[in-house]
């Protein structure tokens, strides 16, 4: 889980803002879980990595 947040505001399409409301609150989860959850599996699929990802507590060396 994020330790902060921050905003990141989209423009949608109306109709399809109002499927995707729809739709989530159908499998009990907000907009916003499943937008989080698109955006890690983007960063998985394209090798990102972030930092609230490591789960050591100690940053990587940067080689010279």
């Amino acid at each position: 889980m994020e330790k902060k947040t921050a905003r990141l505001t989209i423009l949608i399409d109306p109709d399809k803002k109002k499927a995707l409301e729809t739709l989530c609150q159908q499998q009990d989860l907000t907009p916003s879980q499943v937008v989080r959850q698109l955006i890690r599996e983007y960063l998985q699929k394209h090798g990102v990595e972030y930092m609230s990802q490591a789960p050591s507590a100690e940053p990587k060396a940067s080689q010279p």
